[in-house]
């Protein structure tokens, strides 16, 4: 109607006036419900659930689907790439509540993202409604049964990882993996392997997707990952752009990111020690200096042993390149003494 309507001049005569306020009138104009707490205190949008409206319980699916098929699904879909965010938010409500009534479509809505995210990913690099999508397909994931099928994680790995790069993977990632521990390795890997290295917006973005994967993460996973995992973090603890230094050292504010690295602090402590040792004299912000102390302490209440040793590593590989530096300046020191004894045979060799 929509579509007709904007397409067609004088289309709205008269006669369809009434025709449309009654139309909004008997979908719109209702008795609101009383308020699910009448005498308590005024309702908080952010703290208090609001009460949703029932749908309607005249809506029968057995005689729907005979109206709602595959190629009313299709065209649905097509109306995503729209460069209005409020049509989108309204077909990602639709589509969500037609995936949940209609058991028939679910495969084929599945495939058809698919295809859209494929198109994507290997054909027009362009689609607006890549985030909307995914939050549909995160919803999706809640619902997948136990043992996940096969297809379920390559789709995971195949599909869903290349929008790394998208706020909403982050969900759709710790659904699959709160159902199922074993694609983590692949997914953390993707993350660091897409690391942006000049973006710092989008660092504090992976470094939120991290800590989202490493909440639900199994130990027996985290094992796989930690090394190259810490040394990036290690790498976001020496950023010069505070935010990035900021996020990655709110990860020991996490009770259980903390438990891992107690548990595994041996492999994790040298890691991260030459970075959180070294910014906590050079760094610029003091903000910074704050959240290093925060974690070098916490570390020294770990492993008392391995700090102190972690320190001396550290204070000898310092005089280690102390003295190498040394040696170097002294053999600069002997060409250029050596330059000034023989200026004749520079000369000849300049000329």
């Amino acid at each position: 109607m929509v579509e007709y309507i904007t397409h067609n001049w004088n289309v709205i005569t008269e006669p369809i006036y009434p025709e449309v306020v009654h139309m909004f009138a008997v979908n719109m104009f209702r008795i609101l419900p009383p308020s699910s707490n009448p005498t308590g205190a005024e309702f908080d949008p952010e703290e208090d659930e609001p009460t949703l409206e029932a749908e309607s319980a005249d809506f029968q699916s057995n005689i729907a689907k005979k109206y709602i098929d595959q190629k009313f699904v299709l065209q649905l879909l097509k109306l995503f790439d729209s460069e209005d965010p409020q049509e989108r938010d309204f077909l990602k409500t639709t589509l969500h509540r037609i995936y949940g009534k209609f058991l028939g479509l679910r495969a084929y809505i599945r495939k058809q993202i698919n295809n859209i995210f494929y198109r994507f990913i290997y054909e027009t690099e362009h689609h607006n409604g890549i985030a909307e999508l995914l939050e549909i397909l995160g919803s999706i994931i809640n619902g997948f049964a136990l043992p996940l099928k096969e297809e379920h994680k390559i789709f995971l790995l195949k599909v869903l990882l290349p929008f790394v790069y998208h706020p909403q993977l982050a969900y759709c990632g710790v659904q699959f993996l709160e159902k199922d521990s074993t694609p983590t390795e692949p997914v953390v890997m993707a993350l660091l392997k897409c690391w942006p290295k000049t973006h710092s917006p989008k660092e504090v973005m992976f470094l939120n997707k991290l800590e989202a994967i490493l909440d639900v993460i199994e130990p027996s996973e985290f094992v796989k990952t930690m090394e190259p995992l810490f040394r990036q973090l290690a790498k976001c603890v020496s950023s010069p752009h505070f935010q990035v230094a900021e996020r990655a050292l709110y990860y020991w504010n996490n009770e259980y990111v903390m438990s891992l690295i107690s548990d595994n602090a041996a492999k994790i402590l040298p890691i991260m020690f030459p970075s959180l040792y070294h910014n906590s004299k050079t760094h610029w912000n003091k903000i910074i200096h704050g959240l290093i102390y925060n974690a070098l302490k916490l570390f020294i209440e770990m492993k008392q042993k391995l700090f102190d040793d972690c320190t001396q590593q550290s204070k000898a590989e310092k005089l280690k390149e102390k003295l190498k530096m040394e040696v170097r300046e002294e053999a600069w020191v002997k060409i250029e003494n050596l330059a000034k004894a023989n200026p004749q045979v520079l000369k000849t060799r300049v000329t």
